[in-house]
């Protein structure tokens, strides 16, 4: 009988990754690769803190008015005071809240009527389609700050007159876009398989289409929500936004900050700094997205 010989091998082992983990070191590797696009997205997460937590951080409340009115930077008032004594950097604090309470709000609000329309006019097309576009041709003839100008002075002043008026703007502009990255993916083979088995457009739609224009859509809207805080920004610095006294960065460089820029220019500079730190990180933010997104910009930069 022969001898049965048994060898002694060693047992594998199983690492078990955490999802969490790896989901770390794509982050740390996507840092790595676009720095100014993870400095962005800190200014981002700082801005929704401060905005979340306006409360606790701004040393003062935002309409408290102080006994030295117009006061320059101290200790006591860090950006100096307005000329009814408010804390500066309270009111740009709270300002926050205001403009990314817009900038949300109008970006998911527009996301939904551009994404119907630009997909159901590229799969539809015909008379459809061509009705649409003209629409959209004729809408963005009209100077974008003219239109939602228009738009506020009909509705009137007020914080959802001004979600809507951003909202539609973005709306018709976005849906050219989305319009054109579904055109890339209609004439696919997948799209094809599943019309000839049977599917229906709605489940065409939403089950081949919609997921394949995701990347779009993520670029687009992430770079369009620093657009929509200078454009609330602009329509309050013209008398047309958010209405006092509401703190919004457009409303301070307004009226406010215009008449006293000589006497007291921080009550100028401290929401135009906050304004433009804000948008030069979100820029950077959308084009480190488009660019880990984009494959054929992925080896570009």
């Amino acid at each position: 009988m022969a001898a049965e010989v048994t060898q002694n091998r060693p047992i594998p082992t199983i690492t078990i990754t955490s999802r969490a983990g790896d989901a770390l070191s794509q982050l740390g590797k996507a840092a790595r690769k676009k720095p100014m696009g993870a400095a962005g997205a800190v200014v981002l997460v700082l801005l929704v803190l401060v905005a979340i937590f306006a409360d606790v951080v701004a040393p003062y409340p935002a309409l408290e008015h102080g006994p030295t009115p117009l006061a320059g930077p101290s200790s006591e008032h860090l950006a100096g005071t307005d000329q009814f004594g408010r804390d500066i950097l309270s009111r740009v604090i709270y300002g926050a809240r205001t403009s990314l309470y817009v900038g949300v709000a109008a970006t998911v609000v527009s996301m939904v009527p551009a994404v119907l329309l630009g997909m159901t006019s590229a799969f539809f097309g015909g008379w459809y389609d061509y009705l649409l576009q003209r629409f959209v041709d004729t809408i963005q003839a009209l100077p974008g700050l003219i239109l939602l100008m228009t738009i506020v002075v009909i509705l009137g002043s007020s914080l959802w007159n001004v979600i809507f008026a951003l909202s539609f703007n973005r709306a018709i502009v976005g849906s050219r876009v989305m319009r054109g990255a579904t055109l890339g993916v209609s004439t696919a083979t997948y799209v094809e398989a599943a019309r000839a088995c049977g599917a229906t457009n709605v489940r065409i739609i939403l089950r081949h289409l919609l997921p394949n224009i995701v990347p779009t859509i993520i670029v687009v809207y992430s770079l369009g929500f620093g657009t929509v805080i200078l454009a609330e920004a602009s329509l309050s610095f013209l008398g047309l936004g958010v209405p006092p006294p509401t703190p919004s960065w457009g409303g301070m460089m307004a009226a406010d900050g215009r008449a006293y820029m000589f006497a007291a220019p921080w009550m100028l500079w401290a929401p135009t700094i906050a304004l433009a730190v804000v948008v030069f990180a979100v820029n950077m933010f959308g084009d480190a997205i488009r660019d880990l997104l984009d494959p054929r910009l992925r080896g570009t930069r």
